[in-house]
C-alpha cells in the first residue's frame, strides 16, 4: 500500500513538473512570432534600413504536442518576408519537429523619387526624398539619398516610386577614344597629361589610358568627367 502511495506521488510529481515547464514557456505561436520578429531586426539592421516596423502574423495555427523540456524555434527560409518558415523543436524522447509559416509587412524609411525621372537620367537632390513605405517584397531598397544622387535609373521613374539599387547605375563618365586629362597628385603637388582612353566606365572603374605624349598605355582609375588617376596615385611617366 505504501509503495503504491510512494508510486503515485511520483507520477503526480512528474506531472505536475511537465505542467509548469509548459506553463513557463509562452504559446507556441507566440515563440515562433518573437524569433521572427527577432530575424526581421537583424535583416533591416544588416541592410542599414531606419525605422523599420513589422506586422507579423503565424499563419500555421496547428497545435502542437505537450513537450516536457523546452522547445527550440529556429529559421528555415527568411528570404522573403511574405512567406517564412520556422521549425519547432521538442528535444523530449520521443520528440517531435513542427514547421510554421510566417508572414509579415515590413516598412521603413527609404529613398523616393519626389519627382518624374526620364530612364538615363542623373538623379538629382530635389528629384530623391525619403519616406516610409510598405518593402515587404523589395530586397533592394535604397536608404538614404547620397546613395542615388548622381545615379541614373534604368527606367522612367514616377513620383513616390521606391528606389532600388538593382534600378539604378552610375553614369559612364569616360567613352572609348575620349580624350582625357591624366591627373597624379602626391604631397601637394599636382601632374597632369592628355591622354586617349581605350575603354569606357563610371567613377571609379578601371580603364586602359594611352599617354598623348609617350604611347605608354597604363591603367587608371576614372575620377570624374574626362578625368582619370593612377590606380596608385604615383607620378605620370
Amino acid at each position: 500500500m505504501i509503495a503504491f502511495h510512494k508510486a503515485t506521488l511520483v507520477v503526480l510529481t512528474l506531472g505536475l513538473v511537465s505542467t509548469v515547464t509548459q506553463a513557463a514557456q509562452p504559446p507556441l505561436t507566440v515563440q515562433v512570432e518573437q524569433v521572427a520578429r527577432a530575424e526581421l531586426e537583424r535583416q533591416m539592421a544588416s541592410s542599414g534600413l531606419t525605422e523599420a516596423q513589422f506586422d507579423v502574423a503565424v499563419v500555421t495555427t496547428r497545435a502542437a504536442p505537450p513537450c516536457a523540456g523546452k522547445v527550440a524555434v529556429e529559421p528555415l527560409d527568411t528570404r522573403s518576408p511574405q512567406r517564412m518558415r520556422f521549425l519547432a523543436r521538442c528535444g523530449d524522447t520521443p520528440g517531435w519537429r513542427f514547421e510554421y509559416v510566417v508572414r509579415a509587412r515590413v516598412t521603413a524609411m527609404v529613398a523616393v523619387a519626389a519627382a518624374p525621372v526620364a530612364a538615363n537620367e542623373p538623379l538629382t537632390d530635389a528629384q530623391v526624398t525619403i519616406e516610409r513605405r510598405d518593402i515587404s517584397n523589395i530586397a533592394d531598397p535604397i536608404t538614404t539619398p547620397e546613395d542615388a544622387v548622381g545615379q541614373m535609373s534604368r527606367r522612367t521613374l514616377r513620383v513616390g516610386d521606391i528606389l532600388r539599387s538593382g534600378q539604378l547605375s552610375s553614369p559612364v563618365l569616360v567613352k572609348r577614344g575620349d580624350a582625357v586629362m591624366m591627373i597624379a597628385r602626391r604631397d601637394g603637388i599636382e601632374v597632369s597629361t592628355a591622354g586617349e582612353a581605350l575603354d569606357g566606365g563610371a567613377m571609379g572603374a578601371i580603364v586602359r589610358v594611352r599617354n598623348a605624349g609617350s604611347g605608354q598605355v597604363v591603367r587608371m582609375r576614372i575620377s570624374g568627367p574626362g578625368a582619370v588617376e593612377p590606380i596608385d596615385m604615383g607620378v605620370i611617366r
